[in-house]
């Protein structure tokens, strides 16, 4: 073995029932290296991964670390050799303090009790080695999302980890935070670590790794040092197609005497957004960009019922619409994918079929349930229409990857047949293959006639998708522009300036 792989895993092969995950992997992990495992969703990164952190037993393969084969047995078997994992859901107490959190299972004692001025000290001076200056005795809860994995990560390092594996990160930070982390992954690769890096993220890859190993269907492609690949080949590399042929995507097409779906009329509420106007035509899709926090999801939650607006009016499909709460959208012919499907939009525990079946169980009322044969009925026409990977519908939908799970929650909505579809961040979290798969997806349904209203992140796609594009900025509406001239640059300028003189009315 070479003497700075910290980590060699050799033809690992795990199978499932039904498909083979891995067939005949190989990855390695050097010393001092930021290491990025790339793949569409049912790549098999997540089974190398669970793989090496002892969720998953191997069936074939040997992996070796510093030169002894080692076969994790659990979680905390792997973390005892030196393998820590911060997951995107950061897996932590967020009712315990930061300290607490940080040595929880290792307390520090003293005359039999626990040792809380050490922990404290101790959770302190850990924290300002990331650049954080904060509060180690208030519960985790009342830290951001971004500070929350920082402690993660803090507790690995405490732990004297070898190897760090970060998974998605940096889906739910913003630019600053990720800078952060970046900052703090680079001093400890400084100091000899090993680190995994799994993101969706293509630019944060080229920004932080040394090398790259991509996974397609459970075989490996290949490992490239980070100035041996360019984007475009990576992306080709982890799909089988080209970017052409990915993002072939045309605009919906809007009559210009197309009916007006919703209108929105000078809607706010207190501390949600201020005085919003909005029109969306039949088949239409408009764009909501701006940055976290500007009032994107607010206002998608306000059209749909789940905040009320408490001053303006709403119409849909011509008719004044009383929505107070998301059910009434519901019963209007409205329908809504949220920002984090995990948290509101997937019930884990249940099928494909039953997660489905939910919102036109709702339509119909609990009095009037779907028969079983109904639920199969609907169930398989949307598993085969929107390509979701499963062997059957009965598989629990928190068994699926994140995008085969963002398909279900589509289907649950393109299953009420709705007028108006609201789409918050669909995209987000999974890979660039689904991304196009899911893009579309809701230009079809505007082509049959279902108005979209998008929200991303992701400035190229809002303008590839959008027929017009509103740009938000502290919780306003601050422009609206036509999504055939529209360009990031333009966006970003409004954004940073608040200007609404380019091309659009505010």
């Amino acid at each position: 073995m070479p003497e700075n792989n910290l980590l060699e895993m050799k033809q690992i092969e795990i199978q499932f029932p039904g498909v083979k995950a891995l067939d005949k992997v190989d990855f390695s992990l050097r010393a001092g290296e930021i290491h990025s495992l790339l793949g569409e969703n049912g790549a098999g990164k997540s089974t190398l991964i669970k793989c090496l952190t002892g969720v998953n037993r191997k069936d074939a393969g040997t992996i070796t670390l510093e030169g002894k084969e080692i076969q994790p047995q659990s979680p905390q078997n792997a973390m005892e050799l030196g393998i820590s994992t911060v997951y995107q859901e950061v897996n932590l107490c967020p009712n315990l303090t930061v300290a607490e959190n940080i040595f929880v299972g290792r307390q520090p004692m003293r005359r039999g009790q626990i040792d809380w001025r050490t922990i404290n000290r101790r959770a302190k001076e850990l924290m300002a080695r990331f650049h954080l200056d904060i509060d180690v005795s208030r519960p985790l809860s009342y830290y951001s999302t971004a500070i929350q994995q920082m402690v993660a990560i803090a507790r690995a390092v405490d732990v004297q980890a070898k190897i760090l594996i970060l998974d998605e990160p940096t889906s739910s930070l913003d630019d600053n935070e990720v800078q952060l982390l970046f900052d703090v992954m680079n001093e400890l690769k400084a100091e000899g670590m090993g680190i995994i890096f799994i993101t969706h993220f293509l630019d944060q890859v080229f920004a932080v790794s040394d090398r790259l190993t991509i996974l397609r269907n459970g075989h490996l492609v290949g490992t490239f040092g980070i100035h041996d690949i360019t984007k475009v080949e990576l992306v080709t590399q982890m799909v089988g197609k080209d970017m052409d042929t990915i993002f072939n995507l045309k605009r919906a097409s809007v009559a210009p005497d197309a009916p007006y779906m919703l209108t929105a009329k000078h809607i706010g509420a207190p501390g949600q957004v201020d005085d919003i106007s909005i029109t969306l035509k039949k088949g239409e899709l408009i764009g909501f960009a701006g940055l976290l926090g500007s009032g994107r999801t607010e206002t998608a939650e306000m059209l749909f019922g789940a905040n009320r607006f408490t001053s303006g009016e709403m119409e849909l499909d011509g008719k004044k619409a009383e929505v107070k709460k998301p059910y009434d959208a519901l019963m209007q012919g409205m329908a809504f994918c949220p920002e984090d499907r995990k948290r509101d939009g997937i019930i884990g525990d249940l099928s494909i079929r039953e997660n489905i079946a939910l919102a036109v169980q709702a339509r119909r009322g609990f009095l009037h349930p779907l028969s079983v044969k109904e639920q199969n009925k609907l169930a398989d026409k949307y598993i085969q229409a929107l390509g979701i990977a499963t062997p059957d519908a009965e598989k629990k939908i928190g068994e699926l990857s994140g995008g085969n799970q963002q398909k279900v929650i589509l289907a649950r909505w393109m299953a009420t047949d709705p007028k108006v579809l609201i789409l918050d961040e669909p995209t987000r979290g999974i890979d660039i293959g689904a991304k196009a798969e899911i893009q579309r997806l809701m230009l079809e349904m505007c082509g049959d006639g279902v108005s979209v209203i998008f929200i991303s992140s992701e400035l190229d796609e809002i303008i590839r998708c959008s027929n017009r594009v509103i740009v938000m900025r502290d919780r306003e509406k601050v422009a609206e522009l036509d999504g055939d001239t529209c360009t990031q640059e333009k966006i970003l300028s409004i954004i940073a300036e608040g200007s609404a003189a380019a091309g659009g009315e505010a």
